[in-house]
């Protein structure tokens, strides 16, 4: 039988440098030069490799996204999707090109140095676009209503009243009340106008698009999402967009891998006897620990189910419950605790994120664990 091969490709969106480590630990690493980033160039190189004996390739995850992974894995060919900050770096090493960059990945697969990224699935895949499409959207029509007050204040143009500039009373003031005397600044106050009213519009859409994909997900998906609304400070957007980001949480042995992956852990430089800890490492999803601190903030007050959270709750089951409660119970002492220390807020708020991401982990894999226990009776 013969040993396997070892492929490593550096991709971009017009090109493949490709590279091929022999299996000893010690062998060749060879140079087959740079193709066409076109899928009729890729069947090509896999049938030319694949003469030769058994292989496997692994790339590096960029802006090319997952379509090379898709089309290796149809052709039968074991592809992994590597991390690029998790390659091993020389220290003393100057030069960079793509060549050494495919040569690098060869060589690092066949060792074993690599870490592999989870590859989501087309419905996964889709339902994060929608979901980071929804983002934009929303820092947009921020920016878009800031533009239009920060315009506003320059001229002195205030409400009688206070009024946030995302209430509809705020723009109706300014559709109503607000004119200038110069034709210049009524256009450019017209054209602020219709860019807050576009962003509404895009963000309307966009919502009720993920409303849609949420009713036509598969069943275990629309589970988790309905479990995970049941913490504090989890609703429907936060819910998907962790379920877009993770995918299947089961894939986590333990609480702590969900933290390590979404960058909120520490990082530490200890030799010795001598310990050093400082900020968080952020090499992870920043989507999850985004939303992971966002909802952290809801837990500085004391514990209780408001009217919102008792209809988010309303479909889920007891053990879930019980968990979301125990999480306020936890994490409200957790704040407590590190502000009564006199701990920066933000920095209190991002370790009450961490632990909540183990909360999250512990309901997510209760309803996936109950989900399959599901399938495997009704298979029997």
């Amino acid at each position: 039988m013969k040993k396997i091969r070892f492929v490593g490709l550096d991709v971009h969106a017009e090109k493949i440098s490709v590279a091929v480590a022999e299996p000893e630990r010690n062998g060749e690493v060879r140079l087959l030069g740079s193709i066409p980033n076109r899928p009729e160039s890729v069947r090509r190189l896999a049938k030319k490799l694949g003469a030769g004996g058994p292989f496997q390739v692994c790339y590096e995850a960029g802006p090319t996204g997952y379509v090379l992974y898709w089309q290796l894995s149809e052709m039968g060919v074991k592809c992994e999707v590597v991390a690029p900050t998790l390659i091993p770096v020389k220290s003393g090493d100057r030069v960079k090109t793509d060549r050494k960059d495919a040569a690098k990945l060869a060589r690092s697969y066949r060792a074993g140095d690599l870490t592999a990224v989870w590859v989501p699935d087309a419905a996964h895949e889709a339902l994060r676009d929608l979901v980071r499409a929804r983002l934009a959207a929303k820092r947009d029509q921020l920016r878009a209503r800031n533009r239009l007050s920060k315009f506003l204040l320059r001229h002195g143009r205030r409400p009688a009243s206070p009024m946030s500039i995302s209430t509809a009373a705020y723009l109706n003031w300014v559709k109503s009340g607000v004119r200038f005397d110069q034709q210049a600044q009524e256009d450019t106050l017209s054209d602020y106008v219709h860019e807050v009213e576009h962003a509404g519009d895009r963000m309307a859409r966009l919502e009720k698009a993920i409303d849609n994909s949420i009713d036509t997900m598969p069943e275990k998906m629309r589970a988790v999402v309905e479990g995970l609304q049941s913490l504090r400070g989890i609703a429907k957007i936060s819910a998907v967009t962790i379920v877009a980001e993770l995918g299947e949480v089961s894939r986590f042995s333990k609480p702590r891998q969900l933290m390590g992956y979404s960058g909120a852990v520490s990082r530490e430089h200890s030799s010795g006897e001598r310990i050093r800890r400082g900020a968080i490492t952020k090499t992870g999803n920043a989507h999850l620990r985004r939303i992971a601190v966002e909802a952290a903030w809801a837990y500085r007050h004391r514990p209780c189910i408001g009217a919102g959270l008792k209809a988010r709750q309303e479909k889920a089951s007891p053990e879930v419950k019980a968990i979301a409660w125990k999480a306020q119970h936890r994490l409200h002492q957790r704040y407590s605790r590190l502000t009564a220390k006199e701990k920066i807020k933000q920095k209190v708020t991002t370790a009450v994120a961490r632990e909540l991401l183990g909360f999250i982990w512990a309901i997510a894999v209760d309803v996936e664990q109950k989900y399959s226990s599901k399938q495997q009776k009704q298979a029997a």
